[in-house]
């Protein structure tokens, strides 16, 4: 739902409209309709973004925003209803709000049945994107509860959410696998020392999820983190998928295991679907419901191309494939044409394309032996690669300038300079591309490399072959920091672990297209 005011009437009317409201009945707090898990906000750009909360029991979301965090100013909005088909979950879109400005809202359910009774409000606030070239900030990475690392309150929970909130950025970019709904969480797991991690569990999640409520859940548990509630309330989230949300390394290809009593992998991933749109406040497509790619731009330094390079991909063969065709599809032609086209119309200073998954690292789908990535080793463009090739050669020839590709996956931190002159392919641009997470999750790596693109590691952070999946408390969890400096544009981006350790940082300058 949209809800539309204008600038100026923003801030109008707003204390005498709020003290026209009605008193609510002050019921036992048992009695009223309460926030279940936090409030987020999400899709943020310079006219607003979209609120997002559930609730325990049918009824209507209550919206109040705000330009100051007293709520002197607040306007109340229409409200939308929570219904047992969405799971009790609503989200709207608050337009025409002042640029560059804090945005707080505050949310409170009230009883369908009993419009008397509300619960008690949460809030929550977002930054609106400048309208001027003002410095930016924003946070990336993925990988979130999987290889059964779930909350551990022993541990600090998911800390590295506290640790990105500190830097108070304008917003979080979610590479994908915002839950493991193929990852069941036990209660204890044994560490290569002998100690117990000791998780925090529910009853749906000591199994693989396969019905619509048990993908619920996997979110759900998620959101009962106090550092991720926190996070969620204070910064918005420009949020994508990837496998997990559906199961390991699905295409329409995949073969479930035996763990699945649900056989059909479309039906997995369209309750998955389902779900990870009820579950975040992402803004949906009219062109296309469902759709998970989308560009958000963040002012004048900054536009976001989201990639979904799960929804369209052809079957995890091979890939050996020198015709383009179905079975070498990673984005498709349309998401591919779209992301031309939003390139070549873009006026930002940088464009960053969000990939769920690294350009030449090698992912290997097993046991079938199948490609489960980009990268098809060493050699000529072939398989899912000729669709990089033809992006790269694009944005060269438009020509595009300043772009960066982020990404996560691999569970591990890397930077990678794509130079054309080290490349088996050359028809592109040099670039970089910078690898993020997990942010709670085991950590592996490093991968082999393809050179087809030439790429070069300029950092690498990884366990190394002896000492895969590694737990949280071993500290290996990686997120990505980016700054855009508003007076030159340079773009400063800075890996770090869950300590908030700068592990490694570069600085970009900005080229003149």
């Amino acid at each position: 739902m949209s809800i539309r005011f204008s600038r100026r009437r923003f801030l109008a009317t707003g204390a005498g409209a709020l003290g026209t409201m009605a008193m609510p009945y002050l019921s036992r707090a048992a009695d009223r309709p309460a926030v279940t898990h936090g409030v987020q906000s999400g899709d943020v750009t310079v006219h607003g973004g979209v609120v997002w909360a559930r609730a325990d029991r049918p009824s209507q979301m209550l919206v109040e925003v705000a330009t100051t965090e007293s709520f002197k100013d607040a306007r109340a909005l229409p409200p939308i209803a929570a219904l047992p088909e969405s799971d009790f979950t609503a989200k709207l879109l608050v337009e025409n709000c002042p640029a560059g400005q804090d945005i707080f809202y505050r949310v409170r359910f009230r009883d369908l049945s009993h419009s008397a009774i509300e619960g008690e409000p949460v809030t929550g606030r977002f930054r609106t994107a400048p309208a001027d070239r003002r410095d930016v900030s924003f946070v990336w990475g993925g990988d979130v509860a999987g290889q059964g690392w779930g909350i551990n309150p022993d541990d600090g929970g998911m800390f590295t959410f506290s640790t990105m909130r500190k830097h108070r950025p304008d917003f979080f970019l979610h590479s994908g696998d915002t839950i493991y709904a193929d990852g069941p969480i036990q209660p204890e797991v044994k560490l290569a020392d002998g100690k117990i991690w000791k998780n925090l569990t529910i009853p749906e999640k000591a199994k693989v999820a396969e019905t619509l409520d048990e993908f619920r859940a996997a979110h759900k548990y998620n959101f009962t983190d106090d550092n991720l509630r926190a996070f969620n309330a204070e910064v918005p989230i420009f949020v994508q998928w990837d496998d997990h949300e559906v199961t390991n390394n699905w295409s329409l290809s995949k073969e479930l295991p035996a763990a699945y009593k649900v056989r059909d992998i479309s039906l997995l991933a369209a309750r998955a679907g389902r779900a990870f749109h009820e579950m975040y406040p992402l803004r949906e497509s009219i062109t296309e419901p469902g759709r998970v790619y989308r560009q958000i731009s963040y002012g004048p330094h900054l536009d976001v191309f989201v990639l979904d390079e799960r929804s369209y991909r052809g079957p995890n063969g091979a890939n050996f494939e020198t015709a383009y065709g179905p079975a070498s599809y990673f984005l498709g032609p349309d998401q591919i044409a779209w992301l031309k086209r939003g390139l070549l119309n873009s006026r930002a200073t940088w464009k960053v394309i969000a990939s769920d998954m690294p350009i030449s690292l090698i992912v290997s789908d097993t046991p079938k032996g199948g490609s489960e990535a980009v990268a098809q080793g060493d050699g000529p463009v072939r398989g899912r690669e000729l669709e990089i090739a033809d992006i790269l050669r694009f944005i060269k020839l438009a020509p595009i300038s300043n772009t960066v590709w982020l990404t996560a996956d691999v569970h591990y931190a890397a930077a990678h300079y794509y130079d054309p002159n080290k490349a088996q392919y050359q028809e592109f641009e040099p670039f970089w591309e910078f690898v993020s997470g997990p942010l709670h999750a085991g950590t592996f790596g490093p991968n082999a490399l393809d050179n087809t693109f030439g790429p070069e590691v300029r950092f690498v952070k990884a366990p190394g072959k002896d000492s895969q999946n590694l737990a949280p408390s071993a500290g290996m969890q990686f997120f990505g920091h980016v700054k855009i400096d508003g007076a030159s544009g340079q773009m400063t981006v800075t890996l770090r672990d869950r300590a908030d350790v700068a592990l490694w940082s570069t600085t970009l300058d900005p080229k003149q297209s």
